[in-house]
């Protein structure tokens, strides 16, 4: 019915994004009444270059950027047209959402000659594939009949990123995360910011900084097209979940990455969350060894103290005796010896003990040796590499050493040569 019926109402819908620059490889003339301040000819040219080309069609759009539109509807004619209402619905394959409409005017109007109707709408689309805009006006003729019309503006929502995501459980009870994010579109892509917003359950840690708190890459993290890169982060537990097995073994949601990026297109901001991120079931086995307090740097033949704990992660009770002897396969880089009674432990309980060592080498000291039975059962467990600690000859020295490599920005790999 629409079709037959010539409205008294225009519409024109214009999408809004920043042009690009185009390189046009004929001359461009244009009229003298067009550039003025040009003497000469009644025609001129201008040279070849670099021009700011507007968008020509609806085009596409990546995933995470923002829609936005320009909404026009204007009284062609030369009477009063009434009741004067638009409508958007942004229509894709899984969802239809109505996008409101906030003109200056109040909705529905009166429009009369040349007057117009207009609005800016802005949507951050956030599924793939075939979007359409349905833009529907409503309207009452001068003699009373209610009229509408609607047009229909498709465009293509495209990925920009690949995201993978590789989780490391380490034997306490943090995680590492990978973030692999690749650029899959055909322009460069610049990552303004790339965060790991933990759930409830957990903190992060990022991992992509230097120790002076510089970023590991450029200050503007450029992705060529196909080329990607990889975001490291330590996610630990908060004390409430940590200290709670059953709960640690249920809390699966780590987080959600958010991504900030900007295409070549004039730095065209866009912006992706992934959804919830899981880690994998933790087995602990019978029994969990965690280090609760222990130093990274001690002196050599001075007694290193650290704290331990040892958690009951299977079904049943166990009676547990605790023996560290150091072992020649060590090469002598520490001694001492510990036998003790850790006692009845109930199931998902732990017990919290401390253990010493004399350190006799200088260099990264790896500590094992210890063994844990279970007197009912008569089973042993034995846990090796628990902890790594640096032994230097004066603890004085090696932390004045440190506050001076910090304090004159000495690379690393400087020092470790000087030493």
């Amino acid at each position: 019915m629409d079709s037959q019926i010539e409205h008294m109402l225009a519409l024109k819908v214009m999408r809004l994004t920043r042009p690009t620059l185009t390189n046009f490889q004929n001359l461009i003339f244009s009229e003298r009444s067009d550039l003025p301040h040009l003497d000469g000819d009644e025609s001129n040219y201008l040279p070849k270059s670099n021009f700011l080309l507007l968008p020509q069609s609806f085009g596409n759009i990546y995933l995470g950027e923002t829609f936005s539109s320009y909404i026009c509807v204007h009284n062609c004619t030369t009477h009063a047209v009434s009741s004067v209402s638009v409508k958007c619905d942004l229509q894709s394959n899984n969802s239809r959402v109505s996008i409101p409409i906030h003109a200056n005017r109040t909705i529905p109007t009166t429009l009369n000659q040349d007057e117009t109707l207009d609005d800016v709408i802005h949507y951050e689309v956030k599924e793939i594939g075939t979007h359409i805009l349905v833009c529907e006006v409503n309207y009452v003729s001068p003699g009373g009949l209610p009229l509408s019309f609607r047009k229909f503006f498709k465009f293509q929502v495209l990925k920009p990123l690949d995201v993978q995501t590789k989780f490391y459980n380490a034997e306490t009870d943090e995680v590492i995360l990978e973030a692999t994010i690749q650029n899959i579109t055909a322009n460069v892509i610049c990552l303004e910011r790339v965060e790991l917003e933990p759930s409830d359950s957990y903190t992060s840690t990022p991992l992509n900084t230097t120790t002076d708190g510089n970023s590991v890459f450029c200050s503007i993290n450029k992705l060529q097209p196909q080329n990607s890169c990889q975001f490291l982060y330590c996610i630990k537990p908060v004390p409430s979940i940590a200290n709670d097995l059953k709960t640690l073994k249920m809390a699966m949601n780590i987080g959600k990455l958010d991504i900030v990026w900007r295409s070549s297109n004039l730095a065209e901001r866009g912006r992706l969350q992934t959804s919830q991120l899981q880690r994998s079931s933790i087995e602990f086995g019978d029994l969990r060894l965690s280090i609760t307090d222990a130093s990274s740097i001690s002196e050599i033949s001075k007694p290193f103290v650290f704290n331990c704990r040892i958690t009951n992660t299977s079904t049943r009770s166990m009676e547990l005796n605790l023996n560290f002897n150091i072992k020649q396969k060590h090469g002598n880089l520490y001694t001492g010896s510990s036998e003790q009674n850790l006692g009845l432990i109930e199931p998902e309980k732990f017990k919290d003990f401390r253990l010493t060592i004399f350190p006799i080498r200088l260099g990264i000291v790896s500590v094992g040796d210890l063994q844990i039975s279970d007197v009912f059962m008569k089973r042993i467990y034995e846990f090796d590499d628990i902890l790594q600690v640096f032994i230097v000859k004066d603890l004085n020295e090696a932390y004045d050493l440190q506050k001076f490599v910090k304090f004159h920005d000495i690379p690393v790999s400087q020092v470790r040569q000087a030493a």
